[in-house]
């Protein structure tokens, strides 16, 4: 019988030992300790390290990023960028520890190569999702891939000073600094 409040135990505590102790910092035998349940019953429910760490990137982080996307509508190109950002001053203590594993990961700087594989394809898809969703919005930039390099880059500062850093962004900043990069085009 499974006890899904145990395993969101196991997941909440993993969470937590990765991000302070690194993947390869991490133990099994550290998370039942902190859990307080035995060996065995964390491999019940995880067949090993990888493939607990593996669930927490491969589905609650790319669950997080679709959810967040999910909750925007594209009205105005700079109040849609906006939102995604400032929203991720709210996020739960929980998500905002997956979402800097996942960005640790990204980085190559956690994880294994299966996992840092899978970033590298997710990563080769970013630039054409912004493209895709700003063509309509930059349709007269010399250089449109310029302009969407720079916006992700900025977005991504952001998004590692909130979730990273633990800053908190007020609203009126990340719609002044998304506005400097597409004020030539809106």
């Amino acid at each position: 019988m499974v006890d899904n409040d145990l395993k969101e135990r196991i997941k909440k505590a993993a969470v937590e030992h990765f991000n302070t102790n690194g993947y390869h910092g991490t133990t099994i035998r550290n998370i039942a300790k902190e859990v307080n349940c035995s060996l065995p019953m964390i491999y019940y429910y995880y067949e090993n390290k990888k493939e607990l760490f593996d669930e927490i990137i491969k589905k609650d982080f790319f669950a997080l990023l679709k959810r967040q996307a999910s909750l925007l509508k594209i009205d105005n190109v700079i109040d849609f960028y906006t939102k995604f950002i400032y929203d991720l001053n709210f996020l739960s203590d929980y998500d905002k520890k997956v979402y800097r594993l996942g960005i640790k990961v990204y980085l190559s700087f956690d994880g294994d190569e299966e996992l840092m594989s899978l970033m590298d394809e997710w990563e080769k898809s970013i630039l054409p999702r912004h493209h895709q969703l700003l063509k309509p919005y930059i349709k007269n930039a010399a250089d449109e891939t310029a302009v969407v390099r720079t916006l992700v880059h900025l977005l991504e500062t952001m998004i590692q000073n909130i979730v990273v850093k633990n800053r908190h962004l007020p609203e009126a900043e990340i719609r002044e600094e998304i506005s400097i990069v597409l004020r030539n085009f809106l």
